[in-house]
Parts: structure tokens; C-alpha cells; sequence
């Protein structure tokens, strides 16, 4: 359709310019004395026209001619800047492929032919906008590859350069290379073992960068690697949050990191401290329970601290038998044990263990508990018939060396020797 109405619009011009120039008379006098000159006026109109292509096309030709240096110079221009991108994607390319000392030295030619470019270059012959980015990118790829070779002042000094590019020029793509540039180095300081460095680079990037998930997972590792456990737990909170771990690791994760915050309280009021400053669901893990409450009896000693943190998990796995698997059965039953031996005699405690007893006559912890229960409210009788049921099943050393040392005592208060001496002898005999 458009090439129809081209056509009929040329159509339209002939004709019209036929029109024009077939019913015109008129003409154009030329006087040079002594000579007269009479021309049509189509054809003084078709000269000029002549004349004025004439000299646009002379006027393009001289200015084609004079600019023939300055494309030349342009031509050579782009060929260096061809060959500096190129080098820049060979020195990618080779460090990816594991060819360090080549991608140096690649990175080192397209720092070269940029140098040299930024030389030669006039007012008319702008660089691109790209170029401190370029340079940025080349230098970190050299610091990588030097890292990799354990070249490290080579590693330190294009990291300088890179961060002096950032000093010189503020701009988007030089502040994205500047924040690559911390990341390197926080690596490059895990990678040597160096908490403190690596957290100190992690600190310079700004609040966006440094919540990133690189950065987190980063910042993880050397809060992990320094000991500092508490801020390796928020750390590793943030990236839970952000979905960086899948559910089950999250949760062992968290779960480690909440049980070495634990491990760095000294005394009763800071593990209490530590113990709050736990989330709700990092609580309730039986683990994180289990060794908040042991670590308090062996800080203090005090067994109405962690009663409240016990009674809870007891509840949960007499109500739902499946949430705990056997060893942390056997862990409540030992700590509870422990627990409930430094507090007065308590009747619903004991009837609350002996209706889980009942419940669930083949879980033989159960059995211990009660024993042990039992021999703290003076129950002589059902605490040795408790025990001797329990003593040769257990599995746990401890537990199994605690079951025969109180029988022995027992035995003991009915001046039983014999026996007392063979209880003796089995929890000697219990394996360490």
C-alpha cells in the first residue's frame, strides 16, 4: 500500500512538472554589453539546480578530504579501544578457566592500551563513559588472579588503584566496582584467616551493599571464624530471613549459632541474658534448651532457673511422643534428673513422671527419672525397684554410672555390703 502511494505522489509530481514546464513562455535577458542573451527560464531554473549539485557535491568532496585524518586517527582509535575490550574479555575468560598468570596479564594489556588511549586522546575525540569502569574491572581482575597466585602485594596494589579510581571520580559504575572491590578483600581476608580484616572491609560498604547476601554470608563466616557467635546468630538470622539456606539448615544452623552464644556466658546472669536475647522459636528447639539448662546447673547450680525453661519441653514430649528422638529423651531425663535432685520435694513433679512412666512403660529413661525422683522423696523402696529395672538397659554412661551409684547408696542405708559393693563395682565398670 505504501509503495502504491509513492508511486501515485511521482505520478502526480511529473505531471504537474510537465504541466509547469511545457506551458511556460517566459524568459530571462542576459545583457554583456555589447551582447544580448535571451535563455528560457525553465532552462536558467534547470542550470541552477545543475550548478547548486555541482557545488554541494564539490563542497562534500573537499570536506570528505580534509576529514580523511581525522578518520584515520579516529580508525586507529577504535582499534585500540577494540583490542583494550578484548583484552579485558580474554582476561575474564581466563580467569574463570583457572589461567591466572595469563589473565595478569591481560588484565595488565588493557590497563596499558587504556593508559595509552587516555594519552592520545583531544577535546575531539572524547573517551567513552565506560573507561573508569573498564579500568576498575581490570584491576580487580588482576588482584583476583594475584590472590589466586598468593602474590599478595601485587593483590594489595591493584586494590589500591581501584579504590584511588573511586576517590578520583564519584560515579554509579565506579561505586558498584568500588563495592566489588570491598567484597574481594573481605574475601581475600577469609581466605588467609583473617576475621578482624574481613570484617573491617564487610563495615566500609554501605547500609545497601551490606545487606546483600554475599555480604551476609560473608560477614557469617567471619563473625564465625572470630568467635563473636552472638552476631554470627543475627547474622545468620538476616540470611534465614532472606531464604539464603533452605528450612533444615536454617534450623541446624540457627541452632548451633544459639548454643555457642550460650557457650560464651561466664556466670549465671550473663547465660540468663543470652537466654532472652533468643528468639522465641530458637527457645523452643530442644537442643538449645538442653544446653541452656545444663550450662546454668554447672555455672550456679540453680535449679529454679531452668525449671521453667524444662517444664515446657518436658510437656511437649509427654504430649507428642514423636517431636524428640531418643537421645533427647534420654538428655531431658538426665537433666530434669539433675535439676529436680537440687530442688525440695515436689509431689506433682513426681506425679506427673510417674503417669509418663505409665504412659509409656518401654521408654526406659522414663524408669531412671522416676528412680531418681523417687530416692529424692525418700520412696526407698520404689526407687531402688525403679533403678534396678533401668540400670542394665540404659545406654547413656552417665546415666547408667548415676542408676548404679545410687543403688549402691541405697544398699548402703540398708547396710547391705554385699550388695552395695557389686553396685560399686558396675558403676566402676560402666564404659567412659
Amino acid at each position: 500500500m505504501k509503495a502504491a502511494l509513492w508511486f501515485v505522489a511521482l505520478f502526480g509530481v511529473a505531471v504537474a512538472s510537465a504541466l509547469l514546464a511545457g506551458g511556460n513562455q517566459s524568459t530571462v535577458t542576459v545583457f554583456w554589453s555589447p551582447y544580448r542573451v535571451d535563455l528560457s527560464l525553465n532552462l536558467v531554473l534547470l542550470v541552477l539546480v545543475a550548478l547548486f549539485v555541482m557545488l554541494h557535491l564539490a563542497w562534500r568532496a573537499m570536506s570528505a578530504l580534509f576529514e580523511l585524518p581525522h578518520q584515520a586517527r579516529r580508525w586507529r582509535l577504535q582499534q585500540k579501544e577494540r583490542a583494550m575490550h578484548a583484552a579485558l574479555l580474554d582476561a575474564l575468560s581466563q580467569l574463570w578457566s583457572g589461567r591466572y598468570v595469563r589473565a595478569v596479564k591481560s588484565a595488565e594489556q588493557a590497563l596499558a592500551l587504556e593508559a595509552l588511549l587516555a594519552s592520545v586522546r583531544t577535546a575531539d575525540d572524547p573517551a567513552p563513559r565506560h573507561t573508569q569502569q573498564l579500568r576498575a574491572l581490570s584491576h580487580l581482575i588482576a588482584a583476583e588472579s594475584a590472590h589466586a597466585l598468593r602474590d599478595r602485594d601485587a593483590r594489595v596494589l591493584h586494590l589500591q588503584a581501584v579504590l584511588a579510581l573511586g576517590r578520583e571520580q564519584a560515579d554509579e559504575a565506579v561505586d558498584e566496582a568500588i563495592e566489588s572491590a570491598y567484597l574481594g578483600a573481605a574475601r581475600w581476608a577469609l581466605s588467609d584467616r583473617d576475621a578482624p580484616e574481613a570484617l573491617r572491609w564487610l563495615d566500609g560498604l554501605r547500609h545497601g551493599p551490606a545487606r546483600r547476601t554475599l555480604a551476609l554470608r560473608m560477614r557469617l563466616k567471619a563473625t564465625r571464624l572470630d568467635q563473636q557467635h552472638t552476631l554470627a546468630l543475627d547474622t545468620a538470622r538476616l540470611l534465614a530471613k532472606h531464604g539464603a539456606f533452605s528450612e533444615t539448615a536454617a534450623q541446624s544452623l540457627l541452632r548451633e549459632l544459639a548454643v555457642a552464644s550460650l557457650n560464651e556466658a561466664h556466670d549465671s546472669a550473663q547465660l540468663q541474658r543470652a537466654w532472652d536475647a533468643l528468639e522465641p522459636t530458637e527457645r523452643e528447639q530442644p537442643e538449645v534448651v538442653l544446653h541452656a539448662a545444663q550450662r546454668m546447673l554447672k555455672l550456679s547450680g540453680e535449679a529454679t532457673a531452668v525449671m521453667p525453661w524444662l517444664t515446657p519441653l518436658w510437656n511437649r514430649m509427654v504430649q507428642k511422643p514423636d517431636s524428640c528422638t531418643p537421645a533427647v529423651r534420654e538428655r531431658v531425663a538426665q537433666t530434669l534428673a539433675r535439676a529436680l535432685v537440687l530442688l525440695p520435694a515436689d509431689s506433682d513433679w513426681l506425679a506427673s513422671i510417674d503417669r509418663a512412666r505409665q504412659t509409656y512403660p518401654r521408654w526406659v529413661e522414663l524408669q531412671y527419672l522416676a528412680g531418681l525422683v523417687c530416692w529424692h522423696h525418700a520412696l526407698w523402696g520404689k526407687a531402688q525397684q525403679m533403678l534396678e529395672q533401668a540400670a542394665p538397659q540404659l545406654k547413656n554412661p552417665d546415666m547408667q554410672r548415676q542408676a548404679w551409684r545410687t543403688l549402691a547408696q541405697l544398699a548402703e542405708q540398708k547396710e547391705e555390703t554385699a550388695r552395695a559393693q557389686l553396685c560399686w563395682k558396675r558403676a566402676a565398670e560402666v564404659a567412659t
